[in-house]
């Protein structure tokens, strides 16, 4: 499966459970939305990613790859430390360029 750049450099980040936030992926003034909080701007971005790992100490296998009113959806399963491990879960991004402007990350 080929994922647009910035979202593979998000999953790659993802797979390293101690690895560095892949806030470079993301543009200055994207957004994050998960577990029904809203995470702004590169710092919170990195913060959000940080604890998530640390929390969860999660990684994430992409499956399945579409496109659908111009964002790029993967479904990826997701396996770490938290109670209904392994999950399925879709990741939404909108690209603008070669950056993430907007990721919502849903079951």
């Amino acid at each position: 499966m080929k994922l647009p750049a910035p979202v593979q450099a998000f999953f790659d980040a993802d797979k390293d459970p101690h690895g560095a936030s892949p806030v470079d992926a993301f543009a200055p003034d994207a957004i994050v939305h998960d577990e029904a909080k809203t995470h702004a701007g590169r710092a919170a971005i990195a913060t959000w990613f940080r604890q998530a790992k640390e929390e969860n100490q999660h990684s994430s296998e992409p499956l399945e790859l579409s496109e659908d009113g111009g964002f790029t959806i993967v479904r990826a399963e997701v396996t770490g430390q938290f109670p209904s491990s392994p999950a399925m879960l879709t990741f939404k991004f909108k690209l603008d360029e070669d950056q993430i402007k907007e990721l919502e990350i849903t079951v």
